[in-house]
């Protein structure tokens, strides 16, 4: 949590395809004040002297303004739960979703690291918060999707796993290279 804030209460982080939001809320038991902060520095919900301690607070998170939903609940005595709903689903929900909808790779290229992001509905793909532009060609054995990163050519390939419950399988070309899959993503534990 950011220093300087004694009010607040919880972090969570939430993957999308421009980035890693980081969101933080802020509520203070005394006053019913509530503050939404996301990456840290940027406040996108401020609520001074709320006499109900308890209720939803909703606002967007990221360039696809996606909603998201902070639900305050009274656990035990003075105490307070606090949980997430992002696209109307539990944060844990809709980070299952994403892994199914999505393939992420983490490349270092340039002394600089680089989030690549494949929407599979969409075939958009987004590098550290940027949409690229790319080129898709039928081949052989399923797609190709061309895009450039500084003076590198990237290429993702989707093709049958083979299997029905796999489904198509998406691999990351960097100068002609296999980027290997994040440990969470591989193919062998059910996502890719």
């Amino acid at each position: 949590m950011s220093p300087g804030r004694g009010d607040a209460v919880a972090v969570w982080d939430v993957g999308l395809s421009d980035r890693v939001h980081r969101v933080e809320f802020c509520h203070g038991t005394t006053t019913g004040k509530r503050v939404v902060y996301v990456n840290g520095k940027q406040e996108v919900l401020r609520r001074d002297w709320m006499f109900k301690l308890v209720g939803t607070e909703t606002f967007m998170v990221g360039l696809s303004k996606t909603r998201a939903t902070i639900s305050i609940e009274a656990a035990s005595g003075l105490a307070y739960q606090y949980s997430l709903l992002v696209d109307g689903k539990s944060l844990q929900d809709f980070i299952s979703n994403r892994a199914k909808t999505t393939k992420t790779w983490a490349v270092h290229v340039d002394g600089t690291d680089h989030r690549i992001v494949l929407e599979k509905d969409t075939m958009d793909i987004w590098c550290n918060g940027q949409k690229m532009d790319s080129t898709g060609e039928f081949v052989d054995d399923g797609t190709e999707t061309h895009f450039s990163l500084g003076d590198h050519s990237c290429c993702i390939k989707t093709s049958s796993s083979g299997t029905k419950r796999s489904g198509m399988r998406h691999t990351l070309l960097l100068d002609g290279h296999k980027v290997p899959d994040p440990p969470d993503q591989r193919p062998d534990r059910g996502l890719n």
